[in-house]
């Protein structure tokens, strides 16, 4: 038995872990998961948690859809692998651009497959350098995110993102891309200032930045309708409308990064749709496919593939594309995940239960370490603070947020920690009991971390 723990501690040593503070994880391996069923899953001791996190924010319909199991089967039977380069396609990859286009807010009528997010966004900086190049700008390149924003880790999409960490030591970001403020009211509003004044200020800053540059330069804005992975982050009401409104004026693409948010997250089908944007392009991933298989697609207007169609005649050909651009395995599952969305209406049962789930975590403000619960749909956090009218974090390395998360799967419920919140983004086919128990087994790990943070002098 010995022999066999020491071969298998060897094991997961060979594998590089994203996203792990390793010092606090040093002499302890990983939390090794080995099946799924519902909104559940099961370590490999056979202890069972709730997964409230749907895994990466992406396991939208759960961990045992047969349906999806089945697609795949069907699929890797008929045509286990094709492509579309060299105007070749087949079947699946043409039905699901077909439906998603279909369902995907107005004007969007092209998609351009990959596997990843993070290579969704990656290509929609490529094609809008490309666009530009194509309609004579050449100086028109620059590209605007925002702090907190994440768009992925490639070297472009890792730029996009808003996050330290992701940019420190891996000479990140890149030449072109810019960064404005976060459209948190609660870390970055001014004391008194209304949330419609705050979004005001940000847009007014925004297109003193553009200015500054010069509008010339400029050639995108991209954006999360909910910033996810940067902490859950709500926009102001009013935001969006101001900062489309100066894109618009300064002829600026608008980028709707709807990885995590599409697809029911929000109560809308996407994003854009709670919020009211007019995306020139939008890029999808996670839910997609409810994350059984890796696939991602680019949205985009008439009038980019027109100018992308100018531009690869003039070079001869689009010397764009992935290996796995709409495998037919992945592309068969994402199109049966869609047809399950709308066959059980599961947008409608986000909207249904969503009332539910924020006011279970509403209810959280008045715990002793949270300073402010946020969310929309099935999307939500808690910000942990020391102080609650100074909003004063934790120290960053007294690791309260990641000590909660570990006390939390004590209690069954996975949940995570983003620097001062816990996130929270179940799958869809979550059940009113199933929250209760979500937010139960949250709101007994927080009773613990005040005992914790008073041993460790924190409070």
């Amino acid at each position: 038995m010995e022999a066999k723990s020491a071969a298998h501690e060897q094991d997961i040593a060979h594998v590089v872990h994203p996203y792990t503070n390793l010092d606090a994880h040093r002499g302890r391996g990983p939390t090794v998961i080995t099946r799924g069923e519902g909104c559940y899953v099961y370590d490999e001791a056979g202890k069972r948690y709730l997964e409230g996190m749907a895994g990466l924010w992406c396991a939208s319909l759960g961990f045992s859809e047969a349906r999806l199991v089945d697609a795949a089967t069907k699929q890797l039977q008929t045509l286990p692998f094709y492509h579309l380069f060299n105007h070749r396609s087949h079947p699946p990859g043409i039905e699901l651009a077909r439906h998603l286009t279909g369902i995907a807010p107005q004007g969007l009528n092209h998609v351009l497959f990959a596997s990843s997010g993070s290579e969704a966004n990656d290509a929609a900086v490529k094609l809008v350098w490309y666009h530009n190049n194509a309609l004579g700008r050449p100086d028109k390149k620059k590209i605007i995110s925002r702090w907190y924003g994440y768009h992925g880790v490639t070297v472009a999409s890792g730029s996009l993102t808003g996050l330290p960490t992701v940019h420190s030591d891996f000479d990140l970001p890149i030449a072109r891309v810019l960064h404005t403020d976060c459209p948190s009211h609660y870390h970055f509003g001014r004391p008194g200032e209304a949330p419609a004044d705050f979004a005001t200020r940000l847009a007014d800053n925004l297109e003193q930045l553009i200015l500054a540059e010069g509008p010339e330069t400029v050639a995108a804005f991209i954006a999360e309708p909910v910033i996810g992975a940067g902490g859950v982050i709500v926009p102001p009401p009013g935001y969006f409308e101001r900062v489309q409104a100066i894109l618009k004026k300064y002829d600026i693409l608008f980028i709707v990064d709807e990885v995590i948010c599409g697809f029911g997250r929000t109560g809308n089908m996407f994003g854009s749709d709670t919020y009211g944007l007019k995306p020139d392009m939008i890029t999808v991933a996670k839910a997609l496919s409810a994350a059984y298989q890796p696939i991602s697609g680019l949205l985009l207007t008439d009038a980019i593939q027109d100018t992308l169609l100018a531009e690869s005649r003039k070079q001869g050909t689009f010397a764009h594309g992935v290996t796995y651009a709409a495998h037919p395995v992945c592309a068969a599952v994402a199109l049966e995940t869609l047809k399950i969305y709308e066959e059980r209406k599961v947008v409608e049962h986000v909207r249904e239960i969503a009332p539910h789930f924020l006011g279970r975590l509403q209810a959280l403000t008045d715990h002793p370490l949270v300073g402010e619960a946020r969310g929309v749909g099935l999307l939500g956090a808690v910000e942990l603070v020391s102080d609650k009218p100074g909003k004063k974090a934790f120290p960053a390395a007294a690791g309260l947020g990641a000590w909660i998360q570990g006390r939390a799967m004590e209690y069954g419920v996975i949940v995570r920690a983003i620097r001062d919140s816990i996130a929270l983004c179940p799958p869809l086919i979550i059940t009113v009991a199933q929250i209760d128990e979500l937010v139960d087994g949250l709101t007994r790990a927080l009773d613990d971390g005040v005992a914790h943070a008073r041993s460790q002098g924190l409070l």
